[in-house]
């Protein structure tokens, strides 16, 4: 029996599209998964769409399942969440989160999906990776007690990195986005906003995710003398110019790079399903539901991707959905 699935394409730059595909049978060590939800990253996935993936980062940029190269046709994603329909014994049934793109049944290896606490619900467990990458920033940043800390971008992962500093002991954290609308946002994970010329200065540390010029150089005026800028953001093909004149030596600011393609080497020992595990255990916290913005149908993909990447609709995570008999 052949059996098939429905998967999003990119089939030219911002042009997407839904095709059949065929699954094969799951080996012994092979799962097959149904997918209940994926989620859109919209930074990254929209960069994608557009086919603004630099040539020299089309290796680093890959997918763990991805299909196709960039700029397209390709298959690209990793947000899912899904239940395991066959497989062993002590995964069967199970609900699991994968790197895996956007298809309503896929056939991986057992060892690529990771279960997902009881306490976590699968339409939130999307948030998994992003989720992950704030682990893995903050490995990196290594805040302190009582730090002041500013996270500059009220994107996806700004929120998330936001939303687990907040439980940090005596930690002020201020979430700084040009958009007011983000101030909801910030009030539901417990921490202050402030618009960027409003923002705190004298920041120990700062957290750039804004993806923007004006926002990394507004993270080095925030800075106090001997603070670091965390920076998170992903340019894909832009050229960024820095203030690195005036007052950057002497103040002895640093300015560090963070990213999730490794575990970071602060946390030695620490494997990537280390991190995965942790993320999705943080997620037990249902103040991370503020980060989920916007839902819509599996078949609804290819209409919508291209209003994401306009900013016709403004989302941190857009959840997707898939129909129970997929």
């Amino acid at each position: 029996m052949i059996r098939t699935a429905r998967a999003f394409w990119l089939s030219s730059p911002g042009r997407g599209e839904i095709r059949d595909v065929e699954l094969p049978e799951p080996a012994e060590d092979e799962v097959l998964v149904r997918s209940l939800f994926s989620g859109v990253s919209r930074g990254t996935e929209t960069l994608v769409f557009r086919g603004g993936v630099p040539h020299s980062q089309h290796t680093a940029m890959r997918a763990p399942f991805q299909e196709g190269d960039f700029p397209a046709p390709v298959k690209y994603g990793y947000l899912n969440v899904g239940v395991v329909e066959e497989g062993t014994a002590g995964l069967a049934g199970r609900t699991v989160f994968c790197l895996y793109p956007h298809q309503t049944r896929y056939v991986v290896p057992a060892a690529a999906v990771t279960p997902v606490p009881e306490h976590v619900p699968a339409s939130r467990a999307v948030l998994t990776g992003t989720v992950e990458t704030a682990v893995n920033a903050l490995w990196d940043a290594a805040p302190l007690v009582g730090d002041r800390i500013a996270v500059v971008g009220g994107g996806m992962v700004g929120c998330s990195v936001a939303a687990l500093l907040a439980r940090f002991p005596g930690v002020r954290v201020q979430l700084v986005d040009a958009d007011p609308g983000r101030a909801a946002v910030a009030e539901a994970l417990g921490v202050g906003f402030a618009g960027p010329a409003d923002a705190l200065g004298d920041r120990d540390l700062v957290v750039h995710a804004s993806a923007t010029e004006q926002g990394l150089s507004r993270s080095l005026e925030l800075l106090a003398p001997e603070g670091t800028v965390v920076e998170l953001s992903w340019y894909g093909d832009r050229r960024v110019t820095l203030p690195l004149g005036e007052d950057f030596h002497s103040r002895r600011l640093t300015i560090r790079s963070s990213q999730v393609g490794t575990v970071s080497p602060a946390r030695a020992g620490r494997t990537y399903a280390d991190r995965l595990a942790l993320a999705l255990d943080l997620l037990a916290d249902p103040a991370l539901d503020a980060l989920v913005t916007g839902e819509c149908a599996f078949e609804e993909l290819p209409d919508v991707l291209p209003r994401l990447a306009s900013g016709e609709i403004p989302a941190l995570c857009h959840r997707v959905r898939y129909p129970e008999s997929a």
